[in-house]
């Protein structure tokens, strides 16, 4: 599991200074100098730091911000383009101008060697790759940030892909996010326009996804519960996975050979009907969401290849998705109710499909999904970009501080790549048609009497479950109360201001008895007659009447500079 921790001074000194540095300067180079100087970094790194500052290349200075951004994390290298990977999925975390160019990134990392691939094979199996396969070649046919793909033959003379991870990878994702940590700890206290993104609990959500990301096992589980939704479909194939060789760091499959379903002269050439891949495609899209709820949240064209006979094969099942029966049935209820061109409907689906911590202006919300009907539902399907679409529901949410739920958003991004491929294939290609008997079907089983036995069943037990559990917590509130445990927190609100005066109103209070005692007792003093004297005057008396008469003056001046606040107000 990877460790994620803040920053110690141990840490400061021998491990994390110099990438550091490396990050504070790609900042800077890319236009980030102004929050690099808001966070305080330079007092925050005090061992062996030095002013980093320069200007960013003219034609940078030309780039939006998100551009730059999306440029900054590409250099900064595999942890951080992984984050901001994630970050394109989450509408809900970050503006979505952000999500849109996040979208756009890519990794560009060089193989490494072949030395560091068989020392990670030994290492995971305790044998070397030429004492576990009849060959293994030297060079990778792909390469990733966090690892790279070698084809290897078995004994059997069966071809394998065997995915082995980048050396040394966990402890540069450990060292990255020690240090995202940090900086989002001094963006939390020193930039308060970006505390609002809880930036330490975004850094945290992907050290745990991180995890899944670095353990091939993992991804070894994806391509086996995919395959068994498809046991008996054949148009599609699932590579094979290799238990025996695979590990945390490595993961064996299958080796498949197609071609990429973007490669349409090549699909052309050798005879494929391209309008029925697509066709496929899309089937298979739709039974993967609507069907079984887990499905390829990464279907661009260069994860399918096309096998003989038009099958369809996945690959790289890193990203996959999950969508529960709840969310399908609301996503139905949303599309019904917007071909129904019911703004208010629309509105109460839309709420239940997002996230959000205040209630959004309604009226303002229906007024702009009556302007979406306007722009989108007099247009004939092959009108229709869901692309566009999809994008135009989220600028309206936006306004209202909205989002919607992340599941549900990676759905309709895997849609809108499946489109943009199917479209490619087939430029008459309508998904809105595919996702059409699929949308039917559930909204039907919502009513069929299975599903209501079942509904009621389930809130049949639940409030079973209710009335047993009520006896006993009732008996538990009235042992407490018997034994005086019972207490009752109350928070008050808007108290603030009157609870201040109060007090202030106490200590005025304090300050006359305390002002009346003096004056009483140094009167007595005086008539005591007690000694020293001065003037024949004690001594004693005249100091309690002198402190008297500042504390005196000091209470009237208070007293008189609250009433010409309150005038003033």
């Amino acid at each position: 599991m990877i460790s994620i921790r803040k920053i110690g001074v141990l840490g400061r000194t021998y491990r994390h200074v110099r990438r550091y540095k490396e990050i504070v300067s790609i900042l800077v180079k890319y236009g980030f100098g102004d929050v690099v100087d808001a966070l305080n970094i330079k007092e925050h790194i005090e061992f062996g730091w030095q002013k980093i500052s320069g200007k960013q290349p003219e034609q940078i200075e030309k780039l939006s911000r998100p551009e730059r951004i999306r440029m900054a994390l590409e250099e900064l290298g595999p942890t951080f383009v992984k984050l901001g990977q994630i970050l394109s999925t989450r509408p809900d975390l970050i503006p979505l101008e952000y999500v849109q160019e996040l979208s756009k990134l890519q990794d560009k990392v060089p193989a490494f060697s072949y030395e560091d691939a068989k020392a990670i094979i030994k290492s995971e199996t305790g044998s070397f790759p030429e004492e576990i396969f009849s060959s293994f070649d030297k060079t990778p046919i792909a390469a990733a940030s966090l690892g790279q793909v070698h084809k290897a033959l078995r004994d059997t003379e069966e071809a394998v892909a065997i995915k082995v991870q980048r050396p040394g990878i966990q402890e540069i994702i450990e060292v990255d996010l020690e240090i995202m940590l940090d900086l989002a700890s001094l963006v939390e206290r020193n930039v308060k326009e970006l505390e609002v993104l809880h930036p330490t609990k975004i850094v945290r959500e992907y050290a745990r996804s991180m995890d899944d990301e670095t353990d091939y096992t993992v991804e070894a589980a994806h391509i086996e519960h995919f395959a068994r939704q498809f046991l008996e479909d054949q148009t599609i194939y699932v590579p094979k996975v290799f238990r025996q060789w695979t590990t945390k760091r490595i993961l064996t499959m299958e080796y498949v050979e197609g071609i990429k379903g973007s490669d349409l002269d090549r699909l052309k050439q050798e005879g494929y009907d391209l309008k029925e891949i697509a066709n496929r495609g899309a089937s298979l899209i739709m039974k993967q969401i609507f069907v079984y709820g887990f499905y390829h949240a990464d279907p661009h064209p260069g994860n399918i290849f096309i096998l003989p006979n038009a099958v369809i094969c996945f690959l790289d099942f890193g990203m996959m998705g999950r969508i529960s029966n709840q969310e399908r049935e609301d996503f139905t209820e949303l599309v019904k109710v917007i071909l129904c061109k019911d703004e208010k409907k629309t509105v109460d689906a839309l709420l239940k499909v997002s996230n959000f911590t205040a209630d959004p202006d309604r009226s303002e919300l229906e007024r702009d999904v009556a302007g979406f009907f306007d722009q989108f539902l007099y247009l004939t399907l092959k009108e229709v970009d869901i692309g566009n679409l999809l994008q135009r529901v989220l600028e309206i949410l936006a306004k209202q501080g909205i989002s919607l739920k992340p599941d549900l958003f990676l759905m309709l991004k895997a849609l809108v790549t499946v489109e943009g491929l199917g479209r490619s294939l087939d430029p008459d290609f309508q998904i809105v048609e595919y996702a059409e008997p699929f949308i039917r079907d559930i909204q039907a089983s919502r009513y069929t009497p299975k599903r209501i036995a079942r509904d009621l069943i389930d809130s049949g037990t639940e409030f079973s479950q209710l009335l047993r559990e009520i006896p006993g917590e009732l008996r538990e509130v009235i042992k407490k109360a018997k034994e005086g445990k019972l207490g009752i927190e109350i928070e008050h609100r808007g108290l603030d201001r009157t609870i201040f005066e109060l007090g202030k109103i106490s200590d005025r209070i304090v300050s006359a008895i305390v002002l009346a005692s003096l004056i009483i007792g140094s009167s007595i003093v005086t008539l005591s007659n007690i000694p020293p004297k001065w003037r024949g005057i004690p001594l004693i008396g005249v100091v309690g009447f002198l402190v008297a008469a500042v504390m005196g003056f000091w209470l009237l001046a208070s007293i008189l500079r609250r009433e010409k606040r309150d005038e003033d107000d």
